[in-house]
């Protein structure tokens, strides 16, 4: 995988010409974690906590799944959303 790729796909996701729907926005969130930190980390958030709970487990989702992975798959999502990603 190559890394400048990824970059370049967390730099598209900013300048994307329409905003994805949460669940997606949930999707990228969850990819981009995995795919720069690894398997999720801290504790879970609280109940009340409800977006940083759905984000928690969005990234929890993908517990197990290499970085290289995730990075590819962020970077696939990224091109099907509209964002520019050249590699």
């Amino acid at each position: 995988m190559n890394q400048a790729l990824f970059d370049q796909a967390v730099a598209a996701v900013k300048a994307l010409p329409v905003k994805p729907d949460n669940d997606t926005l949930l999707r990228l969130y969850a990819l981009f974690k995995q795919g720069s930190v690894g398997d999720v980390t801290g504790e879970k958030p609280g109940f009340f906590d409800f977006v940083g709970l759905a984000k928690y487990e969005a990234w929890e989702r993908l517990k197990g799944t290499s970085r290289e992975d995730a990075q590819r798959r962020y970077i696939d999502l990224v091109g099907e959303l509209g964002g520019d990603v050249e590699g």
